[in-house]
C-alpha cells in the first residue's frame, strides 16, 4: 500500500499571504526540486545534509519564479518517513501556483487529502489513533480541545493499551497452543491470571469508553440549552452571553419559533448555546413544532438552562416553585441550571428569600448583566475538567469509541466462557476479536483501505 510517487501540494491556506510553504515528499524529491533550484551560494541539494535551509531562486529555464528558501528532511527522519522538501515563497497565488505546476509537469502528482499523513502513518512514523489525532489538532479551537487532540496525538490511548494488548497477545498464543495439543488435555495459560487480565481489560476498557461523553463535547463543544416561558429572558439572555443580538428580543410572547444556536469559549471551553421556543400551551401550530422542539434540544443537550421570572415568587411562590419541580421532574437525568431572572426588579429580602427556598439557584438580571459573573463560573463548574489537569486518556474519535465497544463485548465474552468452562478453542475466537478490534484503532491489525481513505479524506490537502 505505501506509494513510491512523489506528491506535492500547498502546506499553507491559500490566498495572498506573506509567505507560502509547499511540501513535496517522495524519494524523488530532493532530485526534483534541486534540477529547478538555483543556490545564492552554488550549493548543490542533493549533496545537502538533512535538516538545513537553502537560500536560492527557483526558476523555469530562464525565468525566475522567486526567490525561496528550501527546507531539505531525508528519510527517515521527516514528517512522512520519506525525503521531503519545503519550499517557502512569497505568498502570492500567482507564485504558488507556477511553482506546483512546474513540478506537476515534470513528474510529480498532486497530493491527495490528508496523504502526507498517510503515509507517516504507512512508514511506521505515528500510529492510526495519532494520525487521526493530527486533524483533530488542526481543527482545535478551544484549550480544552487542544489539549485532547494533544494527548492523543502523544500517543495516550495507545500507551493506555498497548502493554495490555500485549498480555493479552501472550495468552492468546498460549491458548493457540493447548488448541494444538487438544488431545493431551493440557493447559498452557494459567487460568487464574488469565482471569486477572481479563478484568483488568474490561476495566479499562468501560473507563475509556466512559471518557467519550467528555472527549466528545470537549472536542465538538458542550451543548447547552436555554429553555423557560415566553418573556422570561432567553434570547436576552443568550445575546448578554454572546455580546451581540444575535436573537430577536420582543415584548411578545412566542417571538422565538425556532432553536437559535451559536457559542462561546470560557475558561478554554467551547459551549453551543441554544435559546430555544418558549413553553407554554398553544393553539399555533408553527409555535407548537418550536416548543417540541424545544424539548428535544433540551434532551439532547449535555446542560439545560431553565430560566423563570422571578417576579412570579413574588406574585405566587407556590407556582414559582411548581414550575421548577416540573422541569427537574421532566430532566431527572441532566444536569440542569435553574435560574431566577429579572432579579433587578426585586427587594433583597426577595432575593434572599428565592435563594433560601430553591437550592442551588442562581439569581440574574440578563438585561443588565447582573450576576453574569457567578453564571460562568457554575458553568465551568459543571464541565469535569480534571481528566485533563490529571493527564488521563479521553477518547475523542467516534472510530475509537466504536472499536472500544467492540473490543469490550469480545472480552466480555472470554469472561463468560472462562466462567462457564468452555472449551479452549470456543473463548480463542473471541481473543482474536477483541485483539482485531484494540487493533484497528491503532492501525496495528489490517486497515481496510476504504477506512483508511474514509479517515484521511477529512484532512486537508497539504496535511
Amino acid at each position: 500500500m505505501i506509494p513510491n510517487d512523489t506528491i506535492i501540494a500547498l502546506a499553507t491556506p491559500s490566498g495572498v499571504g506573506a509567505i507560502s510553504v509547499i511540501r513535496l515528499s517522495g524519494e524523488e524529491s530532493i532530485d526534483m526540486v534541486a534540477s529547478f533550484f538555483q543556490s545564492v551560494r552554488g550549493k548543490d541539494l542533493r549533496k545537502q545534509t538533512s535538516h538545513t535551509l537553502h537560500l536560492g531562486h527557483i526558476v523555469d529555464g530562464t525565468n525566475v519564479l522567486d526567490q525561496v528558501l528550501v527546507s531539505i528532511f531525508k528519510n527517515p527522519y521527516s514528517y512522512t518517513g520519506e525525503n521531503v522538501v519545503e519550499i517557502s515563497c512569497h505568498g502570492s497565488s500567482y507564485i504558488q501556483q507556477k511553482i506546483i505546476q512546474l513540478f506537476l509537469k515534470n513528474g510529480c502528482r498532486m497530493a491527495d487529502n490528508g496523504e502526507f499523513t498517510m503515509r507517516a502513518f504507512l512508514n511506521g512514523k505515528m500510529d492510526l489513533s495519532q494520525a487521526e489525532a493530527v486533524a483533530d489538532v488542526i481543527a482545535s479551537n478551544s484549550d480544552a480541545s487542544h489539549q485532547v487532540a494533544m494527548q492523543q496525538m502523544r500517543g495516550g490511548i495507545t500507551n493506555e493499551l498497548k502493554e495490555l494488548r500485549g498480555q493479552l497477545l501472550d495468552f492468546a498464543a498460549l491458548i493457540e497452543l493447548e488448541l494444538d495439543f487438544s488431545g493431551e488435555d493440557v493447559e498452557f495459560a494459567d487460568r487464574t491470571k488469565f482471569r486477572q487480565l481479563v478484568a483488568t481489560i474490561s476495566s479499562v476498557l468501560k473507563k475509556l469508553i466512559d471518557s467519550f461523553a467528555f472527549g466528545n463535547a470537549m472536542k465538538n463543544g458542550i451543548p447547552v440549552a436555554i429553555i423557560g416561558e415566553p418573556n422570561v429572558g432567553k434570547s436576552t439572555l443568550l445575546n448578554a452571553l454572546l455580546n451581540e443580538e444575535k436573537a430577536i428580543v420582543s415584548d411578545i410572547a412566542g417571538t422565538t419559533r425556532d432553536a437559535i444556536e451559536d457559542e462561546l469559549i470560557i475558561e478554554g471551553v467551547v459551549f453551543r448555546f441554544i435559546d430555544t421556543a418558549g413553553i407554554r400551551e398553544t393553539d399555533d401550530v408553527v409555535e407548537s413544532i418550536g416548543i417540541q422542539k424545544a424539548y428535544e434540544k433540551a434532551e439532547n443537550a449535555q446542560l439545560v438552562i431553565f430560566l423563570i421570572d422571578s417576579r412570579k415568587f413574588a406574585t405566587s411562590k407556590e407556582t414559582f416553585l411548581k414550575e421548577i419541580q416540573v422541569i427537574q421532574d421532566r430532566f431527572p437525568n441532566k444536569r440542569l441550571l435553574t435560574i431566577a431572572n429579572k432579579t433587578d426588579t426585586l427587594e433583597e429580602l426577595q432575593k434572599e428569600e428565592i435563594t433560601s427556598s430553591i437550592e442551588g439557584i442562581l439569581l440574574l438580571s440578563a438585561k443588565n448583566k447582573i450576576g453574569f459573573d457567578t453564571l460562568l463560573t457554575e458553568l465551568t463548574s459543571l464541565v469535569n475538567k480534571g481528566a485533563l489537569s490529571n493527564n488521563e486518556t479521553v477518547v475523542s474519535n467516534s472510530r475509537h469509541f466504536e472499536a472500544l465497544n467492540n473490543a469490550l463485548e469480545s472480552i466480555q465474552s472470554v469472561q463468560e466462557g472462562i466462567d462457564a468452562e468452555i472449551s479452549s478453542d470456543l473463548f480463542a475466537i473471541d481473543i482474536r476479536e477483541c485483539l482485531r478490534h484494540l487493533g484497528n484503532i491503532t492501525g496495528e491489525y489490517d486497515v481496510d483501505k476504504d477506512i483508511l481513505g474514509h479517515i484521511f479524506s477529512n484532512f486537508c490537502i497539504g496535511k
